[in-house]
């Protein structure tokens, strides 16, 4: 059995042969990731571009050093001033003219996305409200969304025009076997708005853009990170059947017991406390790997994903990853049996 047909076991809700490593980026053993995401040529740039680069809309990414040169929006550059000014600013581009099969297969060469070797995920955006708060950042984005509801909102619904047209052309295109939907609407200790707020303003556009999907067969894969877990009714409404990175702030043992494994959880494991300190010891990471794996993946609807955050090329960071993966692979290939 390969990683791909291990992965697919769990996303049919059933008990997989092992327990998956789901990893960003290639695994230090080598093997093909059990999913690969795949993002666009057009709306990848910031994944993408080397340095400070610019997106679709306007908005400037720089790298954070310290995030391995992941890029955030550039601070107190924001292009959208006041959320009643967005018709003027934020405008969609044409797409008419893309050669949508070329970039397709140029995209899944440059993200190492194999359809033989693992389950290809379609990547569109980093989120409707990450849009809103890129555009204006996160004092007038938060400001707007309370002051000018009915504006925001129709922000939202002209963003998820074009979003869904862009999703829909892809999935002729890139094949995928799950679309990767993604928005981190909260902080460690709470999310960045309430539960009734989210859906009058932000799962309109999410719950939507996911339909172009489940109409056509594909489950749906949420990245949010934070303290997230009161949006998980939600989401499962529309169709996610995979959460990641399910950062350990949140309720797992309570998301488990009651979803079982009609949701595949993608996590479970954060670098913090005693695993923060720089002289960490291999036995300790190891352990944690461990202990994770024997709460969360009895049964199935689990797979393991955590990793060590630092400056591309740091040693320390490179062997920390190392043994996490060892960890994982080597206790999660003989767990089940």
């Amino acid at each position: 059995m390969t990683e791909k047909e291990n992965f697919e076991m769990i996303l049919r809700g059933e008990q997989p042969e092992w327990v998956p490593l789901f990893a960003v980026g290639p695994r230090a053993d080598g093997k093909p990731a059990p999913v690969a995401v795949v993002f666009p040529g057009i709306l990848s740039v910031n994944i993408t571009g080397i340095g400070s680069v610019t997106d679709i809309w306007g908005v400037t990414h720089v790298p954070v050093p310290e995030a391995a040169n992941a890029k955030l929006p550039e601070p107190n550059n924001f292009i959208l001033k006041d959320i009643r000014q967005w018709r003027d600013v934020i405008k969609a581009p044409d797409i008419s003219g893309i050669d949508w099969e070329s970039m397709a297969k140029k995209d899944l060469e440059w993200f190492h996305a194999n359809h033989e070797d693992s389950l290809v995920s379609l990547g569109i955006h980093n989120g409707y409200f990450q849009h809103l708060m890129a555009f204006m950042g996160f004092t007038e984005g938060l400001c707007a969304m309370y002051e000018e509801p009915e504006e925001v909102l129709a922000l939202m619904e002209y963003l998820c025009d074009f979003f869904t047209e862009v999703t829909n052309r892809c999935i002729d295109y890139y094949k995928p076997d799950i679309i990767d939907m993604a928005d981190d609407i909260a902080a460690w200790k709470s999310p960045f708005m309430s539960l009734d707020m989210y859906r009058e303003l932000i799962r309109p556009a999410t719950a939507r853009q996911a339909k172009t999907a489940t109409d056509r067969g594909l489950p749906i894969a949420m990245h949010c990170c934070g303290h997230c877990d009161d949006f998980i009714d939600d989401w499962i409404d529309f169709g996610v059947k995979l959460w990641n990175p399910a950062q350990t702030i949140n309720d797992l043992d309570a998301v488990k017991k009651k979803y079982g494994n009609s949701l595949v959880i993608c996590g479970g494991w954060d670098g913090i406390g005693e695993l923060a300190d720089p002289n960490v010891t291999e036995e300790t990471v190891k352990e944690s790997v461990y202990r994770t794996i024997d709460r969360y993946a009895p049964g199935g609807g689990y797979a393991f994903m955590g990793s060590y955050l630092g400056p591309l090329g740091d040693q320390e960071v490179a062997k920390k990853n190392k043994w996490l993966q060892e960890a994982a692979t080597a206790y999660g290939s003989t767990f089940y049996q």
